[in-house]
C-alpha cells in the first residue's frame, strides 16, 4: 500500500501511509482515528488478524501497524471526544486525521476582536488567505510524535510537510487519551 519512504523513522511512516490511505478517499472527510499496533507483535499474537490485514508479506522494518476505528462523532467537539478515550496495552499509540481551514500567520493581526464560536469560523472560511489542510497527527505511548500536513492546493505526495511539531495541541491532546 505504502510508497513511503524508507529512509523515515517506523512513525514517520506510519503517519504517512495514514496520509496516503485517507488522500485516496478525497477530500471533505470527517476526522479519522488509528490505533497503532507494533506489527511484529500482531503477526505474533494475531496472526489471522495479520493475515486479513495483508500484513504475512510486509517487510520487518514496518514497525506500526495503522487501524482505522469506529467513526468519530461529529456532533461532540473534537477534544471532548478524545477525552473518552482509553486504549488496551496492545495500542503503541494512535493517530487522527482531521481537515481544518488554516491562516496565515499575517491574518492574526486582521481577526475582528469581538468575533466567537460560529462567527469566527464564518471569518475564518471567508477570508481569501485561507489554505484548507489536512492534518494526520500521530503519538505513542512514550511520548514520540509526528504529524503531516497537506495542503489542498498542493494535493501531491511530494508535498506532504512532516514535523513532530506542527500540531502541538492535537498531539498533547491525543497523548492524553495514554493517560490514567
Amino acid at each position: 500500500m505504502s510508497n513511503t519512504p524508507m529512509a523515515a523513522s517506523p512513525l514517520t511512516r506510519a503517519v504517512l501511509e495514514i496520509d496516503e490511505y485517507v488522500s485516496g478517499l478525497g477530500w471533505d472527510q470527517p476526522a479519522r482515528l488509528f490505533a497503532l499496533v507494533d506489527t511484529a507483535r500482531l503477526r505474533a499474537e494475531q496472526p489471522s488478524l495479520a493475515g486479513r490485514l495483508g500484513l504475512e508479506g510486509e517487510q520487518e522494518t514496518t514497525a506500526f501497524t495503522p487501524i482505522e476505528q469506529d467513526e468519530v462523532p461529529t456532533g461532540k467537539p473534537l477534544d471532548e471526544f478524545l477525552g473518552t478515550i482509553a486504549w488496551p496495552d496492545a495500542v503503541a499509540g494512535c493517530a487522527l486525521t482531521v481537515e481544518r481551514l488554516m491562516l496565515p500567520p499575517s491574518a492574526e493581526a486582521q481577526v475582528p476582536k469581538d468575533l466567537n464560536g460560529a462567527a469566527l469560523t464564518k471569518w475564518v472560511a471567508e477570508h481569501p488567505e485561507r489554505q484548507e489542510v489536512r492534518m494526520t497527527v500521530a503519538v505513542l505511548r512514550d511520548g514520540a510524535r509526528e504529524s503531516a500536513l497537506r495542503l489542498r492546493e498542493k494535493d501531491s505526495p511530494t508535498e506532504v510537510l512532516t514535523g513532530s511539531d506542527l500540531v502541538p495541541g492535537l498531539a498533547e491532546a491525543l497523548k492524553a487519551t495514554f493517560e490514567e
